[in-house]
């Protein structure tokens, strides 16, 4: 596997990401832009509507038709909330020449199509589609709406809403259902084309592509060119943003018909370092990443007081979330636990087996980016916005080389951010 980026003019890179292990070729392209409150709606709509066709090729038939001519290829976008960036992302696979039946420019083909509905969208009277529009300002409510059907998700929104309170990423990713009424054909159109000339826009290519000719695809496809140079006026997404850090832990209480309150804690951790990241991380392994965990065996295991416990690290805002499922009355008491684990590290109380083992989980998952194409064009976005490089074999290396005094001395620099519970 070999990895190689080229930018194509400023705020606009592609990536190539040449391997061996798939059939299929693998086209992403990333729209990144800051999370605004007037806008994430806005962008969460825009790609459903560009999902719905383009101007060549105007209607979900016709693009379900182009995709099996080209067979059986396939074709999807999202919404994902990076650090305090807002990334539209959008996928096209479809199998590498070298299986075709005979030769057929089925690269160019791909690309050419994932462009345009990307980038030349359907217009009617100076505005998408009023009936796209209409369409999917309803679907997008139902998907916001829904949020609260899962109480263990929403309770993690939640706990992630009041830490980042009045920052961006408190907002939800999707947006907010009181934004969709004032949003026309037209004001969405017009905000989409300052999204585009004003976004980071990264494109991967991922598959047998042991050529550079991919490059020489892509900036000689005339969409591409036509983008205008921009500044990269994305938000980093590392240690260089600015969270809450309060001097009293906030609890907050939410009552809701439920059977099993979820009790979410949100944790700052006031280090930061070049390899601090991975420091974090083994911490994290140990304190909440698996079965062998601290929390899983003493909160769950031991004392029966959790169906379901466990921690996260999101490293682009350097926090760490705690989240458990529990019966409601054994609130006071899984609390007291989770704050003896907290404590317990900070003083030394773990075995080298702990440290082994998470080093172990944490290697492993890093070794499985590479066995699905999303995950590692993923793997290496995720180091595009954070303006790092570190290949797979360097960040084991880097795990490996993490001491019992480092975790230590993390263990003492993490606090209790915010309490949430959602109970009956």
């Amino acid at each position: 596997m070999s990895y190689i980026k080229n930018e194509v003019k400023q705020g606009v890179t592609i990536h190539k990401i040449n391997t061996n292990k798939f059939k299929t070729n693998l086209f992403s392209v990333f729209i990144a832009t800051p999370l605004k409150r007037e806008n994430v709606t806005k962008n969460a709509l825009i790609a459903a509507i560009l999902r719905r066709g383009s101007k060549n090729i105007p209607s979900q038939d016709l693009i379900s038709k182009k995709l099996e001519e080209m067979y059986g290829a396939t074709f999807d976008c999202g919404i994902e909330k990076t650090g305090d960036n807002q990334v539209i992302k959008f996928y096209l696979e479809t199998i590498n020449e070298e299986f075709l039946p005979e030769k057929e420019e089925l690269t160019k083909k791909s690309l050419n199509i994932l462009f345009d509905l990307i980038f030349n969208p359907l217009i009617e009277n100076d505005g998408f589609k009023q009936e796209y529009v209409e369409s999917e300002k309803n679907n997008l409510k139902q998907i916001i709406e829904s949020k609260i059907d899962n109480k263990r998700v929403y309770s993690f929104e939640r706990c992630i809403e009041e830490m980042f309170k009045d920052q961006p990423y408190g907002l939800y990713k999707y947006g907010y259902t009181k934004d969709l009424n004032s949003i026309t054909p037209q004001n969405l159109y017009t905000h989409y084309v300052e999204l585009i000339k004003n976004s980071k826009i990264d494109i991967y290519a991922s598959g047998k592509l042991e050529d550079d000719s991919i490059f020489d695809i892509i900036k000689e496809n005339e969409i591409i060119r036509s983008l205008s140079q921009r500044q990269a006026i994305y938000v980093q997404n590392s240690e260089k943003t600015i969270k809450i850090d309060l001097k009293e832990t906030q609890v907050v209480e939410e009552h809701m018909q439920v059977g099993q309150g979820n009790l979410v804690l949100g944790l700052n951790i006031n280090v930061n370092g070049e390899d601090s990241k991975f420091i974090i991380s083994v911490y994290n392994a140990i304190l909440g990443g698996g079965a062998n965990s601290k929390l899983f065996q003493n909160v769950r295991e031991k004392q029966s007081l959790a169906y379901t416990a466990g921690s996260t690290y999101r490293r682009q805002k350097n926090v760490i979330f705690i989240r458990c499922g529990i019966e409601i009355k054994n609130y006071e008491k899984a609390l007291n636990t989770i704050k003896e684990q907290l404590e317990d590290i900070s003083i030394g109380k773990f075995s080298e087996e702990d440290i082994n083992n998470a080093k172990q989980l944490i290697s492993e998952s890093i070794r499985s980016i590479t066995s699905e194409q999303d995950t590692e064009i993923t793997y290496y976005y995720g180091q595009e916005l954070s303006d790092t490089f570190i290949s797979i074999d360097d960040y084991i290396k880097k795990i490996n080389n993490v001491t019992r005094e480092d975790i230590e001395e993390v263990a003492k620099n993490i606090s209790i951010n915010t309490i949430y519970f959602l109970r009956d």
